[in-house]
């Protein structure tokens, strides 16, 4: 990928690297924040984020604060475009939760969306072949 590439950064991606001090999930943020990837969000991506950061459970495995976390979503949102969805594609995914990503990297003309999760993301009833799913190790190193 090229530098700016509008990408969607999955909540896997997002608390993969909260927890890890390491990685390709922590690149990605990493390069998002350095400004080499264009995060897309949109509301349900931003409540996804701040539901799922304030978990016991994602909680109880970060090496930092709740309120370094906080610090950091804010970092990450200051660089994110902001996407408003007004057509809702449905592309019928096995768990149905999961299609707003979809129509977010549409809506914003995401060239991939990552994640750690691909299987959930693939097989659905309508292909966008202009979009990749892509791990973030994909991302990162172009695999």
């Amino acid at each position: 990928m090229t530098d700016t590439t509008e990408i969607v950064v999955d909540t896997s991606v997002i608390i993969s690297a909260l927890i890890s001090a390491a990685g390709p999930n922590r690149q990605v943020l990493r390069k998002c924040l350095q400004g080499d990837y264009k995060p897309l969000i949109s509301n349900t991506l931003f409540l996804e984020y701040e539901d799922v950061s304030t978990r016991k459970k994602v909680l109880d495995l970060c090496p930092v604060s709740q309120k370094e976390i906080k610090v950091l979503l804010r970092s990450f949102y200051s660089v994110c475009h902001w996407v408003p969805i007004y057509y809702l594609w449905r592309p019928n995914l096995k768990d149905e939760g999961d299609n707003f990503l979809i129509e977010l990297a549409l809506a914003g003309n995401a060239q991939c969306i990552v994640t750690n999760n691909i299987k959930d993301l693939i097989g659905a009833e309508l292909n966008f072949t202009e979009l990749s799913i892509v791990t973030p190790k994909q991302l990162i190193g172009g695999e």
